[in-house]
């Protein structure tokens, strides 16, 4: 009998889920407790020590849009291909930016 191959949420993500080695350690309380306005535009960067509102791997390095703050996560919505598309995330999971 042969194992069959894991079909997870972290699967083919060795590289792009992982630190390098200045960012690991403890991550900063600021990152926790960034706060986001609805209109502001942010970076998706998984912090894979994170597993609260992580976002699927494939939105990893996207740019999107921040409608509104749902529970301690915000709606983020992004364009992918001809398509827009809500993603739920976490703050640590974000990174704002200025246009």
């Amino acid at each position: 009998m042969v194992a069959r191959k894991g079909k997870g949420l972290r699967r083919k993500t060795r590289y792009k889920l992982s630190k390098h080695i200045r960012e690991k350690g403890k991550i900063k309380i600021k990152k926790w407790l960034q706060r986001f306005n609805p209109g502001d535009y942010v970076n998706i960067k998984i912090d894979p020590s994170v597993h609260v509102g992580m976002p699927h791997p494939r939105f990893h390095g996207r740019t999107g849009k921040v409608l509104k703050a749902r529970g301690k996560c915000y709606e983020v919505l992004i364009k992918d291909g001809d398509k827009e598309k809500l993603i739920i995330a976490h703050p640590v999971h974000l990174k704002p930016i200025k246009l």
